[in-house]
């Protein structure tokens, strides 16, 4: 039977059921969308891209590890200063004008980070101690816009000395490689100059600005007849382990760094696992974008450390080390 209606008003009311149907369809999506907003992470690091490429998986796989989808609900900002941290504060000053919501930093670029801004939150997966630096007023506590994690540095420089010491009892002088104008290198040589008055060991530091100086300052250590090197942590020095560690073959010195050295041909690695730590990040990161303020997150303070002795550079070096020392090393490279 026909209908009785209207042939217009038939068809605004087909168009009309239609719309509540497209809009049934589009509504999820929107409201998936609204619950799923992109977290914009600000990476800052004092390093080239292709040496911290283990660190920045590590983090990555730690906010996978937590749910987060890389394109869907995260993305990342790089910003690496290679060899020359004098474009720290300047790459900084980029992430902050992208108004990213977190900045993940590492060593020296964390104080660029946190002169360059006061409000985003800043997380440094690895560094010197955040309240020596002033950039927090308690591991508790922090109280500003950086948290993150610390190994304490300058006790690690103390403890390597120490090691140093246990495999060469009759060594009188060491050398301590520093970058030059690292701020946290007036606390290290304070904490260090305690163990060597006790050890009865001279210090005998020296900063450089670059790989390009290690030749001649290994060189001069071997002209003042150094008995072995304590090596600070360092993108820089952990990049260019190789050269550092054929450097202290070359000179005749006993080396203690970070796992890095060790593992590359250095005698001793001694330190964090700085992957462990960049995941660890991850986790800070996320409690920050949940809401939870930086200065309301307690610093967390590394605790595993790994000792690498490798015996083929002790033999090299003609260094007979004693059997409790190899005993003690989590790895012995042979």
């Amino acid at each position: 039977m026909p209908s009785s209606k209207p042939r217009g008003e038939i068809m605004r009311r087909r168009e009309f059921i239609a719309g509540i149907g497209s809009a049934a369809m589009v509504w999820p999506l929107a409201a998936r969308a609204q619950q799923e907003p992109i977290a914009r992470i600000g990476y800052l690091a004092p390093q080239s891209a292709s040496f911290g490429k283990t660190r920045s998986d590590a983090f990555r796989a730690g906010l996978r590890d937590l749910g987060y989808v890389e394109g869907k609900n995260f993305i990342i900002e790089y910003r690496y200063s290679g060899e020359d941290e004098s474009k720290l504060p300047e790459l900084a000053a980029e992430l902050v004008a992208l108004k990213v919501d977190v900045i993940v930093t590492l060593a020296t670029a964390t104080l660029a980070a946190a002169r360059a801004t006061t409000i985003i939150p800043i997380v440094q997966a690895v560094g010197q101690d955040l309240v020596a630096l002033r950039l927090a007023a308690s591991i508790r506590h922090p109280g500003g816009n950086v948290t993150g994690s610390t190994f304490f540095v300058s006790e690690l420089m103390a403890k390597r000395l120490e090691l140093l010491k246990e495999i060469l009892p009759s060594i009188g002088q060491a050398g301590v490689l520093l970058l030059r104008n690292n701020p946290t290198n007036d606390i290290v040589l304070a904490t260090m100059a305690t163990t060597a008055k006790v050890t009865g060991v001279e210090l005998v530091p020296t900063e450089v600005r670059g790989p390009a100086e290690l030749e001649s300052t290994f060189s001069a250590w071997a002209h003042q007849q150094i008995g072995g090197l304590v090596i600070i942590d360092h993108a820089q020095f952990q990049a260019n382990a190789v050269a550092i560690a054929a450097l202290a073959i070359k000179h005749h010195l006993p080396a203690i760094g970070s796992i890095e050295l060790g593992v590359r041909g250095g005698l001793i690695g001694y330190g964090v696992s700085f992957p462990d730590l960049f995941g660890r990040a991850a986790t800070f990161v996320d409690k920050i974008l949940r809401g939870m303020k930086p200065g309301d997150l307690p610093i967390e303070q590394a605790s595993k450390f790994k000792f690498v002795l490798n015996q083929k550079t002790a033999k090299a070096l003609a260094l007979d080390v004693p059997t409790a020392i190899l005993l003690r090393g989590d790895e012995v490279i042979e």
